[in-house]
């Protein structure tokens, strides 16, 4: 049946908005994989990622990346039963709040623009920590008597804002050539990953290792969940696919866009992990951090060809920052339909078919809060702490939206066997262990300290980023609940998106 929007009376309140101008439906599979893919930036992963997971789990990386893997894919399995039933760009926002709570469902749109706006913000300063590291590899080590340091904030965060504003602007322009852009990006960092990490795997000193696939060895329990909680935020942003949804020609090509790019991930994290440990030691991936890929590639070659890899990680950073931007602004939009947030998310560029107002108000937004982790003096200190935060609050998100398709589709109880695993029993394990490891890095996170300091060595810090995401949720959700008067906290719907082209499968 066709979905229409809710027309629910409420009282004295204004009435409910009409649906905002729909989209263009311009997006096919290969543009929501490119804009997935580019979202969870599989080369900025490798480069950075596996040096920062290496310093907490050791040489313990791709068993690491396996587990962190499969209840991700319970997720995703949960996203693309609920995208088929109600395709909305709003995604976990529209249904935890439909399945559970509206103020879950408010606090999961939320965490989703927290943490990509954090995610933005370092990402800013990645991206500008490889342009130096291209420049100083060009030869070029000071400018205008100033010594560039790639590890430093300030260069880095700079450089890195002039590169938000460019890609801000393409994605203004429309997700059809953000997409088109992000597919050469792609092609490009894939064909560099694939030949460095294959003839490192081949051609690495060390020798191959069954501990690497044992987890037991982990030194402790806050290691093994801190590592997985660093893979989880690795394989973050396959649900960009779900985003545009509104955008793609169907929604079954949202859901196949999310696992095709998940398990390209998978692929790429386990070579990149086998590759890493073969070419260098624990000493050598801990200490490089931010500058991981870089060495990397020059273990493994001479100049010129040395500086693929870091032009690739350059090209990752860039497409990350253009990718995190379209699905934020997209669940925004969502959000302004239902006035839980302004009417500015949901204007629709007449001459683009983009929200245009929102797009270059969330690059503002992220901007501002990468000039203020400037109060980080390091690179790589600045990606630790942003990355454990991300990772808290994702994996609760992440957990409320399996529990919603548990809720939604526990029907599925009385039927097989099989079909109650996949769409009941599976989420909520998913779910359960989720929400266990991030209340478990959170506890440990608290025990860690006794005093307040910014640093990502500092527990009560580390805590104090996940929960200031949470608590400015609340008030969000309370302004919009009571001075809003949203409809969406009286109905627990979320406006149907204004297409008469979207159905809902039985």
């Amino acid at each position: 049946m066709t979905v229409t929007a809710s027309r629910t009376p409420y009282g004295s309140d204004p009435p409910a908005p009409q649906p905002p101008q729909a989209l263009k439906r311009s997006l096919g599979v290969v543009d929501g994989v490119a804009i997935a893919a580019s979202s969870t930036a599989a080369t900025t992963s490798i480069g950075i990622g596996l040096g920062v997971t290496a310093g907490v789990v050791g040489l313990h990386l791709p068993i690491i990346m396996l587990l962190g893997f499969l209840p991700i894919l319970a997720i995703a399995s949960a996203y693309s039963r609920l995208n088929r039933v109600e395709p909305n760009m709003g995604s976990g926002y529209v249904w935890v709040g439909r399945s559970l709570s509206p103020w879950l469902g408010f606090l999961v749109g939320w965490i989703g623009i927290a943490a990509t706006v954090v995610f933005l913000s370092y990402t800013t300063t990645v991206t500008g920590s490889a342009l130096l590291q291209l420049v100083g590899e060009a030869g070029l080590h000071e400018l205008a008597g100033l010594r560039l340091d790639p590890d430093s904030t300030a260069q880095a965060t700079v450089l890195g804002i002039v590169v938000l504003v460019a890609v801000t602007f393409t994605a203004v322009v429309g997700t059809r050539s953000a997409a088109n852009l992000q597919k050469y990006l792609l092609v490009f960092e894939y064909v560099v990953l694939l030949g460095f990490c294959g003839y490192g795997l081949v051609a690495g000193p060390h020798p191959f290792s069954l501990d690497w696939l044992n987890p037991f060895t982990i030194p402790s329990g806050q290691q093994l969940a801190q590592g997985l909680l660093l893979s989880v935020f690795c394989y973050w942003g396959f649900e960009s696919s779900f985003s545009v949804t509104e955008e793609v020609r169907g929604p079954e090509d949202a859901s196949r866009a999310g696992f095709i790019t998940l398990f390209t991930m998978l692929g790429l994290f386990l070579l990149g992990s086998f590759a890493f440990q073969r070419v260098l030691s624990l000493d050598e991936l801990t200490a490089h951090g931010a500058q991981g890929l870089t060495y990397f590639g020059d273990r493994l070659a001479d100049q010129p060809l040395a500086a693929l890899p870091l032009i690739a990680l350059t090209f990752s950073a860039v497409a990350s920052l253009q990718s995190g931007v379209i699905p934020t602004v997209r669940g925004m939009f969502a959000m302004g339909r239902d006035r839980t947030l302004g009417p500015l998310w949901t204007k629709v560029s007449p001459r683009y078919g983009t929200p245009a107002a929102g797009t270059v108000a969330i690059g503002c937004v992220a901007a501002a809060v990468a000039v203020l982790s400037l109060v980080i003096p390091k690179v790589g200190d600045v990606i630790l702490a942003s990355v454990n935060a991300i990772g808290v609050v994702v994996s609760l998100y992440y957990a409320l939206t399996a529990l919603a398709a548990a809720t939604r589709f526990r029907g599925a109880l009385r039927e097989s066997w099989s079909e109650a695993l996949r769409a009941v029993v599976l989420p909520v394990l998913s779910a359960v262990f989720l929400l266990g490891l991030g209340g478990y890095l959170c506890w440990t996170f608290y025990t860690s300290a006794d005093h307040f300091e910014v640093s990502p060595d500092n527990g009560w810090f580390m805590l104090f980023c996940p929960a200031a995401m949470l608590l400015t949720g609340v008030v969000a959700a309370a302004w919009a609940k009571w001075a809003r008067k949203s409809p969406y906290f009286v109905t627990g719907r979320s406006t149907a998106p204004a297409d008469p082209h979207i159905t809902e499968a039985a």
